[in-house]
């Protein structure tokens, strides 16, 4: 697991074969376009995606089009609220209050370090964020397990917003931006052992400085961490992330990151998305993920979720897809674990309090364990 650079480097392409296929194709139809538009009165004497037409379609093009005849059960897009405001239930009652302190003290802790690196101005207040999660998961196999989280940034505008704390369990900022699946990286598959109290603590115990914007000269936004997790694991960790509009409402993100620890040592991540969103629509997406971890056993781990997603009403998400995921060891490819998944989350009773339900049917081949239905259920409160 030591010859990271070898490794990456060499088997990094046939993996990310399969994630950036999408990719891929959406940016060559997108070249075909663009060349078709520029070139339409000259004609050429080979077929090449520079000569085709503007009116043609490759293949990326039609996934819309078969899902848009598909006959739908679901009613349409909205954006209505079903929870009131927080700022008419704030003092409405024991959980309100609670949620009002919480919310008012880690704002006052945040002006309070802010002001350690110069004169703060009132017009400008420093600002914070903090989740805390509660992720519930059971299925036959595992048993049932608890995984308490937490998460947390204080952004420090006297530094021009530059630098920012962030605290809290670190593998939440791995996943892509509204991940739609509950992820549970850290299970000790031990069926009697609902919680294990030192892991959730290693998990939670993340603190380091965020440097924002390093530079406005890179083609990408990069961020840069430095601290310590884990209890004594001192690391630096780098992500960049840019995103592209394809033509044909397509998108295509990208993210990629590195992280070195004292003892951890080196972490790959990397994700993939390609989504077509049409306004006031339910969209489509393809999200691909690439590890590699000196602490892990494989290689490479890679996954893959290929979705439909709905909002009912405001801060909703209903998501239906299929998932795949394998690794790949020794120049052996393989696929470990598909199946269909369903996910659902809104905010309940108030604006701050969130709760999701996932449904997986999945195999596991590494196990020798065939489809089995696993259940996922996330509180989150939001402060």
């Amino acid at each position: 697991m030591k010859k990271i650079p070898k490794l990456i480097f060499s088997k990094l392409p046939y993996a990310l074969l399969l994630g950036g296929l999408l990719g891929n194709s959406a940016f060559a139809e997108l070249n075909s376009s663009l060349d078709a538009n520029t070139e339409a009165q000259k004609t050429d004497s080979h077929h090449s995606l520079s000569s085709i037409e503007a009116d043609e379609k490759g293949w990326l093009n039609y996934i819309p089009k078969i899902v848009d005849s598909t006959p739908t059960i679901f009613p349409g897009q909205s954006d209505q609220d079903i929870v009131p405001p927080t700022q008419t239930t704030e003092d409405q009652t024991w959980a309100d209050k609670k949620q009002k302190k919480l919310s008012d003290w880690v704002d006052r802790t945040a002006n309070k370090m802010d002001g350690w690196f110069g004169e703060t101005d009132p017009a400008r207040p420093a600002t914070a964020t903090l989740r805390i999660l509660v992720d519930n998961q059971w299925n036959k196999h595992d048993g049932y397990d608890v995984n308490p989280r937490i998460r947390g940034k204080i952004k420090l505008p006297t530094l021009e917003n530059r630098l920012s704390v962030v605290f809290g369990d670190d593998s939440l900022d791995d996943e892509i931006a509204n991940n739609i699946a509950i992820s549970n990286n850290h299970s000790d598959g031990d069926p009697n052992k609902r919680i294990n109290g030192k892991q959730i603590r290693d998990d939670n115990s993340s603190v380091a400085l965020r440097w924002s914007q390093l530079s406005k000269r890179l083609p990408f936004d990069v961020d840069a961490d430095l601290g310590i997790r884990s209890g004594d694991d001192v690391y630096a960790r780098l992500k960049a992330q840019k995103d592209w509009s394809l033509g044909n409402d397509f998108t295509f993100h990208a993210e990629q990151i590195y992280r070195y620890g004292i003892d951890s040592e080196n972490y790959l991540r990397t994700n993939l998305e390609l989504t077509h969103a049409r306004p006031n629509q339910p969209f489509i997406s393809n999200r691909f993920y690439l590890t590699y971890a000196d602490e892990q056993d494989d290689d490479l781990t890679w996954d893959n979720r290929t979705y439909r997603q709905h909002q009912f009403f405001k801060n909703n998400r209903f998501n239906y897809g299929i998932y795949t995921g394998g690794y790949y060891n020794n120049n052996d490819l393989k696929l470990n674990s598909w199946g269909p998944f369903i996910s659902w989350r809104q905010p309940v009773w108030r604006e701050w309090f969130y709760v999701q339900g996932d449904l997986n049917y999945f195999n596991d081949r590494r196990e020798d364990h065939s489809h089995f239905p696993s259940a996922l259920v996330r509180l989150e409160a939001l402060f």
